[in-house]
C-alpha cells in the first residue's frame, strides 16, 4: 500500500526570535583628566553659575531676568520686552540655529559634548556617584553585590543628592517665571498648582535622564544625534582615531617586532571614558557627542609608551586620508559653506543689535470705540471716541502729551497730558472732534502723536480712522 501525500510532515524547529532593539547594557565611565575635560568642567561652572545665579541678582528693585507669564513682561536687566516684542524671540531663536549650524560645520557636536544641559547634569550626577560609590570598578563591584547595610546606605546617599539638586534645579526654573521672593515667600505650602507642577516636573525628569537615561537620551531621544549628519562634511573637525598608525593594534611587548604592531596598544581607555559607550576606533559614529574624553584617555598612554600624541585627535577625514599639514586643515575649514553661515550669522546679530539699540520704549495701540459711532456734539461738530493703551516700556515713570492730526479743524477734547508709571500699560478714554465739513462721509485717515515730554526722541506716529456720517 502507497503512503498518502496528505500526510502531516515533521514540524522543524521553531525559528529563532529576531530582536529589533538591543539589549542596554549600563555604561560604567572611568573618571578622566586632562585638557578637554578641564573644558568641560568650564563649561559646567559656567552654565550652572548662569542658571541658579540670574534669578537672584536684582535690577533697578526688582529680579533682574524675569519673564513675568502674569503681567506679560519679560525683564531682561534694564531692557523690558511685551509681548508684542515676540519678533525679537524669533530673532534669537534664528541666531541660535545659525550659531548652532556654523559651530556645527566648523567641529561637530560641540554644543552636545560641552554645553548641552544632558551633558552638564550628567557630569554633575556622575561626579557624586564617583565622590559615593568610589571609581569605575568599584562601583561595577557594588552593583553587582547583593543587598547590604553598605550597599543601601551608599545608594541612598546618592540618590538623596541627586533628588535635592533635582528639586532646586525644578525651583529655580520655575524662580525665572515668578519672582523668587515670591516663591520663597509661598515655601513649602503655598505654591500655586502650576509652580508645584513645574518644579516637580523639571525636577523629575532631571532626575530621570541625568541619573539613569544619560547617553541613551543621546543615542535615541535627541533628534539633533539624527540630523548632525548633514551638517558634516570631510572638512568638518571630529573626533577621529587615525587607523592608519594605530593598526593592527596590540599590546607592546617585550621581545615583539615594534613595526608588526600599530601604536594602538589596545588598553580600552578610551571605550572606558566614553560616556556613550561607543569604541572610537570602528570610526565616526552618530553616538559620539565630541567632548575629547578619549583624546584625555589616550594621550598619557602614548606618553608611557613613548610614542607622539593625537592618535586619538580632533581633524578631518580629508586631513586624516590626505595627510594635511595644520595648515591645511585650516584652509579647507574657511571654505564657502562656513564664510555663507558667518556672514548671515553676523548680518542677523548686528540687525537685532541695532533694532535692541533703536527700538522706541513707547508701544500704543489705538482702538476706536465701536459701540459708539460717530456722533454730533453739543457745538455741532462731529466727534468719535477712542481707547489708547499706552505701554511705558522703560523703568522710568513717564508724562506723554496727546495730539491728533489728519483734518482740519481736529483736536481732542479734554486732558492732552497722560502720566504712566514705569513698565505699565495705561488705558486712557479720549474724545476727538472734527468741523462737520473737515471730512468726507465714512472713514477718514487720521493720525496720533504721543510724544514723551522732556524725551523727544521717544514717540509714537499712530495711523487710525474717524467716521463722518
Amino acid at each position: 500500500m502507497e503512503p498518502s501525500n496528505n500526510a502531516t510532515p515533521t514540524p522543524g524547529p521553531a525559528p529563532a526570535p529576531v530582536s529589533f532593539y538591543e539589549k542596554h547594557k549600563k555604561v560604567y565611565i572611568r573618571d578622566v583628566k586632562g585638557w578637554w575635560n578641564n573644558w568641560r568642567w568650564a563649561f559646567v561652572w559656567f552654565t550652572q553659575i548662569i542658571f541658579y545665579g540670574l534669578p537672584w541678582l536684582e535690577w533697578n528693585g526688582r529680579q533682574a531676568v524675569l519673564f513675568h507669564l502674569a503681567e506679560r513682561k519679560f525683564y531682561l536687566f534694564g531692557l523690558v520686552l511685551w509681548p508684542q516684542d515676540v519678533f525679537y524671540l524669533a530673532l534669537l531663536l534664528i541666531i541660535s540655529a545659525y550659531a548652532l549650524f556654523l559651530f556645527t560645520a566648523i567641529a561637530g557636536r560641540l554644543f552636545c559634548g560641552y554645553a548641552c544641559p544632558q551633558t552638564v547634569y550628567s557630569e554633575i550626577f556622575m561626579w557624586i556617584e564617583n565622590r559615593i560609590e568610589g571609581d569605575r570598578s568599584a562601583r561595577m563591584k557594588l552593583d553587582k553585590a547583593p543587598l547590604s547595610a553598605r550597599k543601601l546606605r551608599l545608594k541612598a546617599a546618592k540618590h538623596a543628592i541627586w533628588i535635592i539638586i533635582a528639586l532646586w534645579s525644578g525651583f529655580t526654573l520655575v524662580a525665572y517665571f515668578t519672582p523668587v521672593s515670591e516663591l520663597l515667600a509661598a515655601l513649602p505650602f503655598n505654591l500655586s498648582g502650576w509652580e508645584l507642577f513645574w518644579t516637580f516636573f523639571y525636577a523629575g525628569f532631571f532626575y530621570m535622564q541625568a541619573g539613569f537615561l544619560r547617553e541613551q537620551v543621546c543615542k535615541y531621544m535627541c533628534p539633533y544625534a539624527r540630523f548632525q549628519g548633514v551638517m558634516f562634511d570631510p572638512d568638518t573637525l571630529v573626533i577621529t582615531y587615525d587607523p592608519e598608525r594605530g593598526e593592527p593594534r596590540g599590546p607592546r611587548k617585550k621581545g615583539v617586532d615594534t613595526k608588526t604592531v600599530g601604536d594602538c596598544v589596545d588598553c580600552g581607555l578610551c571605550v572606558a571614558v566614553c560616556p556613550t559607550g561607543i569604541d572610537i576606533r570602528k570610526g565616526i559614529q552618530y553616538e559620539c557627542i565630541g567632548c575629547g574624553a578619549c583624546i584625555d584617555a589616550c594621550d598619557p598612554v602614548m606618553d608611557k609608551v613613548g610614542l607622539p600624541r593625537g592618535l586619538i585627535r580632533y581633524t578631518t577625514e580629508n586631513a586624516l586620508a590626505k595627510h594635511f599639514t595644520p595648515k591645511e586643515v585650516v584652509g579647507h575649514i574657511l571654505r564657502p559653506r562656513i564664510i555663507l553661515y558667518t556672514v548671515i550669522l553676523v548680518a542677523i546679530t548686528v540687525a537685532s543689535a541695532w533694532s535692541l539699540a533703536t527700538r522706541v520704549p513707547l508701544k500704543v495701540d489705538v482702538i476706536r470705540d465701536r459701540s459708539l459711532l460717530a456722533r454730533e456734539a453739543d457745538d455741532g461738530r462731529i466727534e468719535n471716541v477712542y481707547n489708547l493703551k499706552i505701554m511705558n516700556t522703560t523703568e522710568d515713570p513717564k508724562r506723554y502729551s496727546l495730539a491728533v492730526e489728519g483734518m482740519d479743524g481736529i483736536e481732542i477734547v479734554g486732558e492732552r497730558i497722560v502720566e504712566v508709571a514705569s513698565a505699565e500699560n495705561h488705558e486712557v478714554t479720549i474724545v476727538v472732534r472734527v468741523p462737520p465739513e473737515s471730512g468726507k462721509k465714512g472713514a477718514n485717515t487720521i493720525y496720533f502723536d504721543i510724544k514723551a515730554l522732556n524725551h523727544d526722541k521717544i514717540a509714537v506716529h499712530e495711523k487710525a480712522s474717524f467716521l463722518m456720517p
